[in-house]
């Protein structure tokens, strides 16, 4: 198992470009996109039910998300948070 966090988006586009920027920035992060639609077992068992959610997994276990858009400086301390 890595220590690597891994940031994953049960996406809607309207968040993509900021995620993108912020997990870049951060350089400790991965960034995986799981379309729900697609992906019903996976949008149940981490009980998705709005878009976009954002999820933070640390060594295979859920460490953090939010639901809804977020500006820069909150997806920054989001992730900042994640990988402390």
């Amino acid at each position: 198992m890595s220590d690597t966090v891994v940031i994953v988006d049960f996406y809607a586009e309207l968040l993509e470009p900021i995620l993108k920027k912020a997990v870049k920035d951060n350089g400790k992060t991965i960034l995986v996109k799981v379309n729900i639609d697609e992906n019903v077992e996976i949008a149940a068992e981490y009980s998705i039910v709005s878009l976009p959610t954002v999820a933070a997994f640390k060594n295979g276990e859920l460490v953090d998300s939010f639901v809804g858009s977020r500006d820069f400086a909150s997806v920054k301390s989001f992730i900042d948070k994640a990988t402390a």
